[in-house]
């Protein structure tokens, strides 16, 4: 493996290549249709958990010359495997990119959320086409951010959202937009996760754990904590926690907290069940209600301390009238029996509620699914018409669908072949679901014993602007830090 360069060298050729590449002015790379025999290079950022059947499925359409995953197991894991062994291994992505950047042409990109954007917009800057997983970013910024990139570099681009690639979705998509339901009232969506640990209070450094040991073993506390240091230093042999962290604020690692699965359940890093279900969720009433451009949210929750989610929320959306609609609200429930009322299916024949699903109601009937990507539905009260749609090709299964339709893309030079590019689907619909978070955020008091408290601040949006128009009037701190973050040093956000 060639040596790297220093830390000072490498980040210059990197901003080097990315202004000679991405000038800022509209300019887009010079791009051509490939081949149907060229092959197409692929690198992957984050191989383990979802990365790891992202570049699996990648590996079937390309040619996979560079993995990287700060967890060093996984990383030497999946480097063993059949359709990997040729590719060359970095901890530390913006290493990948420099050596590589010019050889790749789709990058997967399948880490924790607050990662999405750093690594994605690196690679959109060297002109690679990106498979990026949901939701797109952490903040309201980075999503409009990317989708700006990804249309002023030209590249094809597509959100890990795979229930896109469902062709009852595109159906169902087609049928509201139709007008089956009449004149649309109000959309519903309720989901079973967080099935991660969310709540306040569950931050762990050695400080602390040592002040409980004292306080639970005080003759044994000098070992306990000696002993947990030990194993803090043997995990971190193995993981590259600087690199994990990223543009993250800086904290202790702590064994099974945050690496691996954890880190959903933590603001800094997650952006919690609504952002981790809602982009499947709102595939079809996004696209079928147009659930652009909300106006306002509001929330309430079992309570946070700003630094891990809630254990449960319920959120608010209001959307503005438009030519196609009247003006119309989006409520958003949050762990397994949280949902609407039961009289709100009752009035439309649902006696018997899925831990997750999504309902449309209109004037004249109901979509109702009892799935995370609105591929098993039924309409109440209306029969379906005759409409035309796109199906996907199909390679197996939704997921591998969703992945080969990228692909499809970057051969024919055509970034709208994949339906959830960040343009026109992932970037917006992105948008629109990390709003919900401000809510939550604005709602930090609980009820007693850990039940729903009462409703938070509404946060007011201009969602063009992306202002928070009445930040001077809320009493909760910090609100605007979740619409646009700041990156250290050694990384690029504009």
């Amino acid at each position: 493996m060639r040596k790297p360069s220093t830390r000072r060298d490498f980040m210059k050729n990197v901003t080097v290549a990315s202004v000679g590449a991405y000038v800022g002015h509209g300019v887009a790379f010079s791009k051509q249709a490939l081949s149907a025999n060229e092959e197409i290079n692929v690198a992957s950022i984050g191989v383990g958990g979802k990365g790891g059947s992202d570049s699996d499925h990648a590996s079937q359409f390309g040619n996979v010359v560079a993995i990287c995953d700060v967890d060093r197991n996984t990383l030497e894991s999946k480097g063993k495997s059949g359709k990997f062994q040729n590719a060359e291994k970095f901890t530390d992505y913006r290493e990948l990119l420099a050596k590589y950047g010019k050889k790749i042409d789709i990058c997967t990109i399948s880490t924790p959320d607050h990662m999405h954007a750093p690594a994605t917009l690196e690679a959109m800057r060297l002109g690679i086409s990106c498979y990026t997983q949901k939701p797109l970013t952490r903040t309201i910024y980075e999503a409009r951010l990317m989708a700006t990139v990804a249309k002023e570099t030209g590249v094809c681009t597509q959100m890990g959202n795979q229930g896109t690639a469902l062709d009852s979705s595109r159906e169902a998509i087609a049928q509201i937009k139709s007008g089956v339901l009449g004149t649309l009232k109000e959309v519903y969506a309720w989901s079973n996760r967080p099935v991660w640990a969310q709540g306040p209070g569950r931050r762990m450094t050695l400080d602390k754990f040592a002040e409980q040991a004292k306080k639970d073993d005080a003759e044994n506390a000098d070992k306990l904590v000696a002993k947990k240091k030990e194993e803090i230093a043997k995990a971190m042999e193995r993981v590259d926690w600087k690199n994990w962290i990223g543009v993250a604020p800086q904290r202790e690692f702590w064994p099974g907290i945050y690496h691996t699965f954890q880190w959903r359940g933590w603001w800094d890093f997650g952006s919690g069940a609504l952002g981790d279900m809602a982009c499947h969720q709102l595939t079809v009433p996004f696209a079928s209600c147009g659930l652009r451009d909300p106006i306002s949210v509001v929330a309430k929750s079992t309570g946070h301390d700003f630094d891990s989610f809630p254990a449960s929320a319920v959120i608010k959306f209001e959307f503005p009238e438009t030519s196609e609609r009247p003006a119309i609200p989006f409520w958003w429930y949050d762990r397994k029996g949280n949902k609407p009322p039961m009289e709100v299916f009752e009035k439309h024949g649902i006696t018997k509620v899925s831990d997750s699903g999504v309902m449309i109601v209109g004037e004249k009937g109901t979509f109702y699914s009892t799935d995370d990507y609105c591929g098993n539905y039924e309409l109440k009260r209306v029969e379906k018409v005759k409409v035309d749609y796109e199906k996907a090709e199909n390679k197996g299964n939704n997921d591998l669908n969703n992945m080969y339709e990228l692909f499809r893309a970057k051969r024919a030079n055509d970034p709208k072949i994949a339906k959830s590019n960040f343009v026109d689907r992932a970037g917006p619909l992105t948008e629109t679901i990390l709003l919900g978070n401000l809510a939550v955020w604005a709602a930090a008091t609980g009820g007693a014993d850990g039940s729903m408290g009462e409703w938070g601040e509404k946060v007011e949006w201009d969602a063009k602007a992306l202002k928070v128009t009445n930040l001077a009037a809320l009493k909760t701190p910090r609100v605007a830090d979740l619409i646009k973050p700041k990156y250290p040093e050694g990384y690029r956000l504009d």
